[in-house]
């Protein structure tokens, strides 16, 4: 490619099929649409995991959770793997970062040329609570967040969120004319549509005017579904706060208001850009963190391997990116560290870590490995066992340590409503995958490891009980707020 200007958006917790360009009836996302439509669209896109701090720091450095040892959001990213930003800055590019980090501490150098309105991990620990995953794991004391702050209003979020795109539009307008000898790199992460669901008043009433279906399964929360979502469910206690369905119609309408918020922050800095006139030499990316279980099965928040959850939107736009493209070979967060390189002219022998597990986005697009896997690992708040994800062609494989194992055919069954794990007639397949899993790492390897960690760091944190003393986190706060524990 040839060497642009780059714009990466990241919104945090945006479920893939909940963009009108991926399939979805009626929610509005006109902005990201037309990314896709003059772009190129990634089908089949994964997290590295579903949950903030380990999600964030993969994307960073372009690896897998378990080679970094970020395993969840109390143990952020160590700084020893170097990240693209950095490398990009020490190479004379300007890496600009406004809005959400969340992987490291801010004492630490997050590798950006400038940081602006970052959001780090609370005082370097972040959720501690996580970091305890045996029968003695405390329920969550700010579920009831959940239900409770779910309605039509602004919230530290959306006001956060609002100022990240007065500050995005501010430097393309002042800053960016200023770099002209090599491509920049932006990077504008927001917080929606992460709860609370506090979504501003017409985009709350756009959805809650309208019939919604309940949540799949929603009807069935108090059927064992899988051990996996039992432990979570009963840990992340948050469907015990919705007392109504009007309550749980609140929050979806919430969840989808605050993407279509989201959306319009992201058409605002699109004009930027236009108007700028900084459109000819600049690519846009567009994805999320990670995906959000939006109620279905009984689960809100992220921590599964489900499509809700694990999935993620993915999308190119700008010159030289295919118009109306969609790729279907898997892709993950980690096949974007080489293409930013290359997009900014910076992906030689001497930039690129060797041990990247990476593809180059635009070679995806071009046809490259079309048998490729998608990964995914969860060793997170809300789990008891550590969960693997691996995504091949139409199949899914969601292997647990101490679990059954699932298998889902995602061509003919996309709601994931039928696991063929136990048929005899796909145990080729199951074998397949579970050596495809085996090639990238050792799951009962990196489970020990990750529980070594998360036992060490309990240690240096005083105990279980000074953690729980602590409290529960619920979610970050964005800077100069105070954190609010329960």
């Amino acid at each position: 490619m040839e060497p642009k200007n780059l714009i990466v958006l990241m919104s945090d917790e945006h479920t893939k099929a909940v963009t009108g360009c991926y399939g979805h009836p009626f929610i509005s996302t006109p902005n990201i649409d037309a990314l896709a439509a003059g772009g190129t669209r990634f089908d089949a896109a994964y997290t590295v995991c579903p949950v903030c701090v380990p999600a964030r720091a993969s994307f960073a450095t372009g690896k897998y959770v378990h080679q970094i040892g970020a395993w969840d959001n109390a143990t952020p990213f160590d700084g020893t793997q170097p990240n693209w930003h950095a490398l990009l800055r020490d190479r004379g590019h300007q890496t600009v970062s406004i809005g959400k980090l969340h992987f490291r501490s801010g004492e630490d150098d997050n590798g950006f040329a400038d940081e602006e309105l970052a959001m780090h991990v609370i005082d370097g620990k972040g959720d501690l609570l996580g970091l305890i995953r045996d029968e003695d794991t405390p329920k969550r004391g700010a579920s009831w967040k959940m239900a409770k702050l779910a309605g039509p209003g602004e919230s530290m979020y959306t006001r956060y969120d609002r100022d990240i795109t007065a500050r995005a539009q501010s430097w393309l307008y002042e800053e960016a004319p200023k770099y002209k000898d090599k491509p920049w790199v932006l990077f504008v992460s927001f917080v929606a549509p992460h709860f609370p669901l506090t979504a501003p008043s017409e985009h709350f009433y756009r959805y809650y005017n309208q019939d919604l279906a309940p949540p799949k399964l929603y009807d069935k929360r108090n059927a064992p579904i899988h051990p996996y979502i039992d432990d979570y469910r009963s840990i992340f206690t948050y469907d015990e706060h919705f007392k109504t369905m009007d309550m749980v119609k609140r929050a979806q309408a919430g969840y989808l208001g605050l993407i279509s918020f989201m959306d319009e922050q992201i058409g605002l800095i699109l004009s930027a850009m236009a108007d700028a006139g900084l459109s000819s030499d600049t690519r846009v990316l567009y994805t999320t963190d990670h995906g959000d279980n939006m109620g279905n099965r009984g689960a809100w928040g992220k921590s599964v391997m489900y499509e809700e959850a694990a999935a993620v939107p993915l999308i190119l736009n700008g010159p030289d990116i295919p118009e109306g493209q969609v790729v279907k070979t898997p892709a993950t967060h980690c096949d974007i560290y080489p293409f930013i390189m290359d997009c900014v002219g910076a992906a030689d022998a001497d930039t690129l870590p060797a041990d990247l597990p990476g593809t180059n986005l635009m070679d995806l697009a071009a046809g490259a490995e079309p048998d490729r896997v998608a990964f995914s690992e969860y060793h997170g708040m809300g789990s008891k066992t550590a969960a693997f994800l691996v995504r091949k062609g139409d199949w899914k494989l969601v292997h647990y340590e101490d679990y059954p194992d699932q298998l889902f055919n995602l061509a003919d069954d996309p709601e994931e409503l039928d696991d063929l794990a136990g048929d005899p007639a796909h145990a080729a397949v199951m074998a397949d995958l579970a050596a495809e899993l085996r090639k990238i790492c050792d799951p009962s390897a990196v489970d020990k490891a990750a529980r070594k960690t998360q036992a060490r760091m309990i240690v240096e944190n005083g105990g279980k009980e000074a953690i729980i003393k602590r409290g529960d986190l619920g979610f970050s706060v964005p800077p100069g707020v105070q954190p609010m524990f329960d």
